[in-house]
């Protein structure tokens, strides 16, 4: 980021996670149902992201598939708007007077591990209002819930840390290397190239998050989920006892439709985001 514009890079943070959230809620949807369900003692629910997919839309139609989708778009707009302007911001604050050709790990990755640490104190909350029995107990008991709310917040801070690395690391290599690789190769460089670049380098990102960080979701998804308030809340026991009883499978459960999600959702948050800093007058590097 060469110029900083105070607001505008948050705004355009918060038109990309109501572009997320537009393309990626269902796969969201079917994914929490997937390790809900299918992580528990008493056996498998559903045979894979397609099944559960099918069984509801039987059920819920359409609608069932966006369940939970208005707090999602309130907290998705608003972490994804501190995401991207405190990355922005603490990039460009560490580079200070550097020059470089090309990504610096040094500056990507502790912006990046910032900007998530922060934005999953939004989300512990909002992903935990998404599940209607995450919902009954945050609402069901007072005396419960300023803890309630908060329930997996260390696990969803490490997820967001470590996730955000990989996610802006991926993001900003792939998009350096193929900006060079296409301005060699055409002199006309393009809005559809620009955009074709961001689809590509967003997708990615957003698989490698995934693919780095699902069992720490997973573990997340079961601390918010379980009825026994004094079940233990550390992911690595919990992805302990679910590897001996399910095995590696069993810890990335929802990998499908979370993959299958991850590449549109955030690929349509980069080309959003790259666009709305262009329309917004903010030179990107």
């Amino acid at each position: 980021m060469a110029e900083s514009s105070g607001y505008k890079e948050y705004v355009a943070g918060m038109l990309a996670g109501v572009a997320t959230v537009i393309t990626g809620h269902p796969f969201d949807t079917v994914k929490v149902k997937l390790q809900k369900h299918n992580t528990e003692t008493r056996g498998i629910h559903y045979k894979n992201g397609l099944h559960c997919t099918a069984r509801i839309l039987s059920t819920e139609g359409v609608k069932g598939l966006y369940r939970g989708a208005t707090p999602s778009f309130v907290g998705m707009a608003f972490e994804s708007s501190l995401l991207f302007g405190i990355y922005s911001q603490t990039k460009q604050l560490l580079q200070g007077g550097l020059q470089s050709h090309g990504p610096v790990p040094q500056v990507i990755i502790p912006s990046a591990a910032f900007g998530g640490s922060i934005i999953s104190f939004v989300l512990c909350p909002s992903e935990l209002v998404k599940d209607a029995s995450a919902r009954y107990r945050l609402f069901g008991s007072k005396l419960q819930k300023v803890t309630a709310i908060f329930r997996g917040g260390s696990t969803t801070l490490l997820r967001e840390a470590l996730g955000n690395a990989v996610f802006f690391s991926v993001y900003e290599n792939v998009r350096y290397y193929m900006h060079l690789q296409l301005k060699a190769a055409s002199s006309d460089h393009s809005n559809l190239i620009d955009m074709g670049i961001g689809i590509v380098s967003g997708g990615l990102g957003g698989v490698a998050f995934w693919s780095a960080v699902l069992p720490l979701d997973v573990a997340k998804t079961i601390i918010q989920t379980d009825p026994d308030k004094n079940s233990t809340r550390n992911p690595f026991q919990i992805l302990n006892s679910i590897y001996r009883r399910a095995g590696l499978k069993g810890c990335y459960a929802g990998l499908g439709p979370t993959i299958a999600r991850a590449f549109p959702a955030n690929a349509a948050a980069i080309v959003t985001w790259e666009l709305a800093i262009k329309l917004l007058g903010i030179r990107h590097n």
